[in-house]
């Protein structure tokens, strides 16, 4: 094995080195993008801030908290307006610019809309909190949701990415919701919008897509996918980016394990049921009730 590597590792580390311009090496001189583990470092950080003492962290000495609140936020205010500076710039070389030509400034305005944004976060946050907590009869505590419940962490990440998704801040959105989706299994967009009051029970399976827009008080069980119907094509064939292509879920809506609802056109109207397996295409209205015909027993 020695003599194959002596006579061949030069020329496959020729072909495999980012110095040759590969598109998907990220490196300081060319694309400079923040690597995934920075991202979710401040992430955590970010989880730290709104569920001090939990999520892996020790508790936090009461006397203390304020301080430590700030010091984080510090960090994260630094850490975080360098990777969006640098995402900011990719964009802005590699694809369209989203900004008016000053990355810097662009940078600037996401980190503070975020950190500014951070109260009416939690508050949303506490909604989705009280409807775990009054959805799921195990539910014994609402602490017991915070430290354990992969749908609040899966929301959690979502409203902190879909912040800064709607500030047009490229790739750490993404980042972001893919840790969540490993981690929890629940997929969720960071351009969907969602309402407070907001329960994934179970979760694992649930996907939302980027269009969607979903109301108060929804609730989700594992297995559901609120996706799109179709793709758009052009005239060459390639897929038509963006447009409205998930459904809308209006306020008070249940959707049990499994269902799917596909559509940009497709609403389900408020105080809906919508069973478990329904292959769901087209909209329902307000208070519908909707289910599979249940299979006639086989007895042999």
């Amino acid at each position: 094995m020695k003599n194959w590597i002596d006579q061949n590792v030069d020329a496959i580390t020729d072909a495999l080195s980012p110095c040759r311009g590969c598109f998907i090496a990220n490196t300081k001189r060319d694309i400079n993008l923040p690597g995934t583990a920075a991202i979710t470092a401040v992430l955590e950080k970010l989880l730290g801030v709104l569920y001090p003492g939990c999520h892996g962290q020790a508790p936090v000495a009461h006397e203390n908290g304020h301080v430590l609140i700030k010091e984080t936020l510090r960090l994260i205010a630094t850490e975080l307006y360098d990777q969006a500076h640098r995402t900011v710039e990719y964009a802005c070389k590699h694809a369209k610019c989203i900004s008016c030509g000053d990355c810097q400034e662009q940078a600037r305005k996401t980190v503070t809309a975020l950190l500014e944004g951070l109260p009416a976060i939690r508050g949303m946050l506490q909604e989705d909190i009280q409807a775990a907590y009054e959805g799921d009869p195990s539910a014994r505590t609402t602490m017991e949701i915070v430290m354990s419940y992969p749908g609040l962490y899966a929301i959690t990440v979502h409203r902190i990415a879909h912040a800064l998704y709607q500030q047009g801040l490229p790739l750490i959105p993404r980042v972001m919701s893919e840790h969540a989706h490993a981690r929890t299994g629940i997929d969720i967009h960071p351009g969907a919008s969602i309402g407070p009051g907001f329960f994934i029970d179970h979760g694992t399976g649930v996907v939302i897509g980027e269009t969607c827009r979903i109301g108060r008080r929804v609730k989700l069980y594992q297995g559901v996918t609120l996706g799109a119907l179709s793709f758009a094509k052009d005239e060459t064939g390639a897929l038509v980016k963006g447009g409205k292509r998930h459904p809308d879920v209006e306020d008070n809506v249940i959707i049990y394990a499994g269902a799917t609802v596909l559509g940009g056109d497709t609403v389900i109207g408020h105080d809906s049921v919508i069973g478990g397996n329904v292959w769901l295409p087209h909209s329902v209205p307000p208070g519908s009730k909707v289910y599979n015909r249940s299979p006639a027993p086989v007895i042999h």
